[in-house]
C-alpha cells in the first residue's frame, strides 16, 4: 500500500500543485482589485472634503465680513472693515458696525410674488414690482435690502421663506454727525469713501479688510473741542446776520495743522442723500474766493521785505486811481498822504495799490506763488479748489490784487499764507494729520523775522486802533486784518452783495494759532447801524471763537501789563513820500 500511496502521490503532485498556484493568483487578483478600488473611493471621498472645506471656508469669509472686498454676481460688493478715524485727543470721529443684509437666491424662492409682498410690508425702501422682478431671474444671488436694523433683521427671519439669507457687513458710523462732515467724510453702502479723508485715504482705511489684521486708527489734526466753538460762532453769526454761508478755520501758526475747519451749511453723512449739493460743497477748502482787504497783509509783507517801503513812508491817497476803464477809490477815503501803518489801519485801496506798483507785477506774483497761494492747498481731502489768479499778469491785476480782487483763494490757503508770515517767516503747509508737522530741519524762508515782526505789529494795531477793534479779546492780544469784498455778478460786481472776513492771529508777541472767519451775504442789523462790512460782522465772530478756544487749546492770558506788540508803531509821516507814479 505504501508503495502504491507514494506512487498515486506522485502522480497527482503536478496537478494539486497547478491548482493551487492558480488559487493563490486567484487570490491575489482580487485582494489588487479590491485595494484599487478602495484608493478610488478614498480619493472621491477626498476630493469632495476638498470641495466642501473650500465651501466653508468661502461661506465663513462672507460671514465675518470677509477679509478683503468680495464682488458678488449680483453686483456691488460686500462692505467690510475700515480703520478708525480719531481726533487729536482720542475722540472717535468714525468707525464700523456689523449689520445683517438682506439677500435671495431666486432659484430657491418658491413663490416670488408672495414672497415680494411680504418682504416689502416689512423693509421700507424695498419696492414690491421691483423686488418681484429681481426674484423672478435665474440669477443666484440678488441683494434686497443692505444695512438692517436688528427688528428689521428679526422680523423678516420670523418669516421663514425659503431662497432668503443674511450676510454680515460693516456700515460705517460718525459719532459726532456733521460737526466734521466736510473733513471726515462719508462711505459708500459698500463701505468705500467717497469724500473727505474717507475717499481721500481709502486705501489707507481700508488696509485692515485686505490684510486680514486690525489697522491703527488714523488720528486727524482736528480738536472736537474748538470744532464744536467755530461751528457754534459761526451758526449764531450766520442766523444773526441772515448769512448764505459761513467758512472757518483754526491753523496752528507754527506747523500747519488744521484744528477746526467748518463750512455751513453742512450735512449729516448718515443721511447724504438728502443733503442739497450747496450742503455738501466745502466753503472752506473747496470753494476760492476774492478775499478783499485781508489780502493787503501780502501787499505790506512783499513792500517790506523787497525794501520798497518801511513804516516811516507816506503814500499818497488824496484821490482816486484811474486806470483804463477801472477806478480804484477808498471806501472811507482821508484824500490825503497816509503813512505805511495808516494804510494798514485804514484799509486804503489807494494805497496798497501804490505799494504793488513800486515793488511790480513780476515780483508780486513770485511773492503770493512763494507762500502758496498760487497753487492748490496740499491738503489731505479730496475737495481742494483751484486758486484764480490774472493771466496775463497786467498792471491792473497788479494794483487789484494789492487789496484782494482779480484772484480768489481758498480760505485755507489764505490762513496758511498768513501763517507762514507772522510765525517768523517760515513757510508751513496745510495738513489734516495729527503730528504730521510741516516745519523740518529744511525750512524754507519766506520772509526775514524782521519783516514777520513788523507785520505782526501792523496786524495788532489793527485791531487796537483801526478796523479790527471788535475782535479784540483782553489778554490774548489778538492781531488781524478786515476783508469785505463784492461779489461778482452777471452784470459786474454786486455793491450790495458783500463777502465779510476776517483774519486773526494770537498772540502777535508770539503767534501760535490763526483764526480765519468768512460770512457769505450777510446782512446788517440795528446793532451794525444797518453795516454788513468786516469790521461789523466777521470781526467779532473771531474774537468770540479765540475767547472760547484760546483756554482750551492751553493759551495763557498774557498780563495786561505785559508788552503790546502794536507799542511804537509810528502813524506819523516822517519818511519818504511814495506817489508810484
Amino acid at each position: 500500500m505504501t508503495g502504491s500511496y507514494e506512487q498515486i502521490s506522485e502522480q497527482h503532485l503536478p496537478s494539486r500543485l497547478a491548482e493551487s498556484v492558480r488559487l493563490e493568483g486567484a487570490r491575489k487578483q482580487a485582494v489588487e482589485t479590491g485595494r484599487t478600488r478602495l484608493v478610488l473611493v478614498a480619493a472621491v471621498f477626498a476630493f469632495a472634503f476638498l470641495v466642501l472645506a473650500g465651501r466653508l471656508v468661502h461661506l465663513s469669509s462672507i460671514g465675518e465680513g470677509g477679509k478683503g472686498h468680495l464682488a458678488l454676481s449680483g453686483g456691488g460688493e460686500i462692505g467690510l472693515a475700515r480703520a478708525e478715524i480719531l481726533d487729536r485727543n482720542g475722540v472717535l470721529l468714525a468707525s464700523d458696525l456689523g449689520t445683517a443684509s438682506l439677500y435671495a437666491n431666486p432659484r430657491l424662492v418658491l413663490d416670488a410674488a408672495d414672497a415680494s409682498a411680504r418682504i416689502s410690508g416689512l423693509l421700507p425702501g424695498v419696492d414690491r414690482s421691483e423686488l418681484f422682478s429681481k426674484l423672478s431671474k435665474s440669477k443666484r444671488f440678488v441683494w434686497v435690502k443692505r444695512h438692517l436694523t436688528p427688528r428689521q433683521q428679526y422680523a423678516v427671519n420670523a418669516l421663514g421663506l425659503p431662497g432668503f439669507a443674511f450676510l454680515e457687513e460693516q456700515k460705517r458710523v460718525y459719532p459726532q454727525g456733521s460737526l466734521v462732515g466736510h473733513i471726515v467724510g462719508y462711505t459708500g453702502v459698500d463701505n468705500r469713501g467717497l469724500a473727505g479723508i474717507e475717499r481721500h485715504l481709502d486705501e489707507r482705511l481700508g488696509t485692515a479688510a485686505r490684510n486680514g489684521g486690525a489697522q491703527p486708527p488714523l488720528r486727524l489734526s482736528l480738536d472736537v473741542r474748538v470744532q464744536h466753538v467755530l461751528r457754534h460762532q459761526l451758526s449764531t453769526a450766520m442766523e444773526t446776520y441772515q448769512a448764505l454761508g459761513a467758512a472757518g478755520v483754526v491753523l496752528d501758526a507754527n506747523s500747519g495743522e488744521v484744528v477746526a475747519s467748518v463750512s455751513l451749511p453742512d450735512f449729516d453723512p448718515h443721511r447724504i442723500d438728502k443733503a442739497p449739493d450747496a450742503y455738501r460743497f466745502n466753503r472752506a477748502s473747496l470753494g476760492v474766493y476774492e478775499m478783499g482787504s485781508t489780502f493787503k497783509i501780502f501787499t505790506l509783507a512783499m513792500a517790506l521785505e523787497h525794501g520798497t517801503t518801511d513804516l516811516a513812508d507816506s503814500i499818497d491817497a488824496r484821490k482816486p486811481i484811474r486806470v483804463s476803464r477801472f477806478l480804484i477809490r477808498d471806501d472811507h477815503a482821508k484824500e490825503r498822504w497816509l503813512s505805511v501803518p495808516e494804510v494798514f489801519i485804514y484799509s486804503s485801496n489807494i494805497g496798497a495799490a501804490r505799494l504793488a506798483l513800486d515793488v511790480g507785477a513780476e515780483r508780486q506774483r513770485k511773492f503770493l506763488d512763494r507762500i502758496g497761494l498760487l497753487q492748490k492747498a496740499p491738503l489731505e481731502i479730496s475737495e481742494v479748489g483751484q486758486p484764480i489768479a490774472p493771466d496775463p499778469w497786467r498792471k491792473v491785476s497788479t494794483m487789484t490784487v494789492a487789496f484782494g480782487h482779480g484772484i480768489a483763494v481758498s480760505p485755507i490757503q489764505m490762513a496758511t499764507a498768513v501763517a507762514s508770515l507772522v510765525n517768523g517767516g517760515i513757510r508751513v503747509y496745510p495738513t489734516l494729520m495729527a503730528g504730521n508737522a510741516s516745519v523740518t530741519s529744511a525750512q524754507e524762508r519766506v520772509v526775514s523775522e524782521r519783516t514777520s515782526q513788523t507785520l505782526r505789529r501792523l496786524l495788532r494795531l489793527n485791531v487796537v486802533e483801526g478796523t479790527g477793534t471788535k475782535a479784540e479779546v483782553p489778554g490774548y492780544f489778538v492781531g488781524g486784518k478786515t476783508g469785505t469784498a463784492e461779489k461778482v455778478g452777471a452784470n459786474g460786481y454786486r455793491r450790495r452783495a458783500l463777502r465779510s472776513s476776517f483774519i486773526g492771529v494770537f498772540p502777535t508777541s508770539a503767534p501760535r494759532y490763526v483764526v480765519l472767519v468768512m460770512l457769505d451775504e450777510p446782512k446788517g442789523t440795528k446793532e451794525t447801524f444797518g453795516y454788513a462790512t468786516a469790521g461789523w460782522t466777521a470781526a467779532p465772530v473771531v474774537g468770540q471763537v479765540i475767547k472760547h478756544a484760546a483756554p482750551l487749546l492751553g493759551v495763557e492770558v498774557d498780563s495786561p501789563d505785559g508788552h503790546a506788540p502794536s507799542e511804537n508803531v509810528d502813524l506819523g509821516r516822517k519818511g519818504r513820500q511814495l506817489a508810484s507814479f
